[in-house]
């Protein structure tokens, strides 16, 4: 029984982390097809700031699925290693939530404050 879970779970791990890969892939080529783009026009701070937020997110997004990868990991492996790697992917993922998060309140803010002066 111990080798059948065993063998899924690592078939598990590697899809997960593949599909994180793609998230990262497509992310990044989303990310510089959207910097080229905006930087043969007029610099506009709004469209730069909006394209980094959106490839953090999807950074985050993929961070999710390692850290779940790596959480599946830890039910096989006794191994310390593992857990530490998980920590610090946690880790990582929680610091790029914290700043993405006041990056975007920080949009919000300036949108706010734009809004009035845009319909007068």
């Amino acid at each position: 029984m111990r080798e059948w879970l065993v063998f899924f779970t690592e078939h598990a791990i590697t899809l997960i982390d593949a599909l994180a890969l793609i998230i990262i892939l497509f992310a990044t080529l989303e990310a510089f097809v959207s910097a080229m783009r905006i930087a043969f026009k007029a610099p506009d701070e709004h469209e730069r700031r909006h394209v980094w937020l959106r490839y953090a997110r999807w950074l985050v997004a993929a961070l999710t699925f390692q850290l779940a990868a790596d959480i599946i990991e830890t039910s096989i492996t006794t191994d310390w290693a593992a857990i530490g790697r998980i920590g610090a992917i946690a880790l990582i993922r929680t610091f790029l939530n914290f700043f993405l998060d006041r990056d975007y309140a920080d949009v919000r803010e300036r949108q706010h404050a734009q809004a009035p002066r845009s319909e007068k």
